[in-house]
């Protein structure tokens, strides 16, 4: 008994040595990676309203499987340079000799920061995309510089569809999953006009002018109540509307089920009444405040004054 419980810790010892230092036979397939990450990735776009399926796409090809000196050594599966890193880290040539990477404790640390990353500026107009657009988010990465190959886009997309990574992001959406969303899209035609779409005798929610699902609350809330009523991510009810964490959201508010538009389906320009913010204006057109800004010449941080001119499309 004693021998083989010893034999058996030594398989296991040898088998992480081997990993470490990237023995061959200890590489990990494609169906074994993307078993061994699936429900970080779930989590992290129920966390951060990143496709659960450009995640893993991204890991699977920046880290080639786990299998990768940077994912071995430095538990960096996205290949993340240092950039004013201040924890520990590995060297490795990639665009130039010795480059400085990130590295981790773990691999989740990995994928944690990997959603940081996207969460900054640059980075922030994918976030107008719909979550399950991984075609849009995967060109979006090219576009805002995230790789340097000019076929990056197409192979983020032939990774996710030959390996059917989208479902995961209708698991990380599991309060209202892809099948059920398609049934009443074909029950309910849906009609513009800030009308009432009626679901089996009930009412379900409303329309806004522009055709963006919302419902208006009848008691106090915050996020997270709202989601788990509505069956969405708290992330969701908050990207959606520009919600903070944790707000206390009045009776009576309009929440957005779907993201906001790029522009008002009628109105050009908005004049800013008194008591009004700009968040108020973007909930009122269904417009994203991030374009409003931008479009009206607001600085960030700027609070609109009654009669400035507010920019709708």
């Amino acid at each position: 008994m004693l021998r083989s419980t010893f034999f058996l810790l030594f398989l296991l010892w040898y088998s992480a040595v081997s990993a470490e230092n990237g023995d061959p036979k200890s590489r990990y397939s494609r169906s074994e990676y993307i078993a061994m990450w699936k429900d970080v990735a779930v989590q992290q776009m129920r966390d951060h309203g990143i496709p659960a399926s450009i995640t893993l796409a991204q890991a699977i090809l920046e880290s080639g499987d786990g299998n990768s000196m940077l994912a071995r050594q430095g538990n960096n599966h996205f290949g993340i340079k240092c950039h004013g890193w201040t924890g520990k880290k590995v060297y490795h040539d990639d665009d130039a000799r010795n480059e400085c990477f990130r590295k981790y404790r773990d691999a989740s640390e990995s994928f944690a920061d990997h959603s940081d990353f996207l969460k900054r500026p640059r980075y922030a107009f994918l976030f107008d995309y719909e979550v399950t657009d991984y075609k849009s988010w995967a060109k979006g990465l090219k576009k805002a510089g995230y790789a340097t190959n000019p076929r990056y886009p197409e192979l983020l997309i032939r990774l996710i569809e030959e390996n059917n990574l989208a479902a995961y992001d209708a698991e990380a959406l599991s309060g209202m999953p892809a099948e059920r969303t398609a049934r009443r899209r074909e029950s309910s035609p849906e009609k513009s006009g800030d009308i009432t779409v009626t679901l089996g005798g009930s009412s379900a929610f409303k329309l806004s002018d522009n055709n963006i699902k919302y419902t208006v609350t009848t008691t106090a809330e915050t996020p997270r109540s709202l989601a788990k009523k509505l069956n969405m991510g708290p992330w969701q009810v908050r990207r959606y509307n520009d919600f903070d964490k944790g707000e206390k959201i009045a009776a009576g508010t309009r929440v957005y089920m779907q993201p906001k538009r790029r522009k008002a389906a009628k109105a050009k320009s908005h004049t800013v009444a008194a008591g009004e913010t700009l968040r108020d204006i973007s909930q009122m057109y269904g417009v994203k405040m991030r374009l409003l800004r931008k479009r009206s010449g607001f600085d960030r941080g700027y609070e609109v004054k009654p009669g400035d001119k507010v920019i709708l499309k």
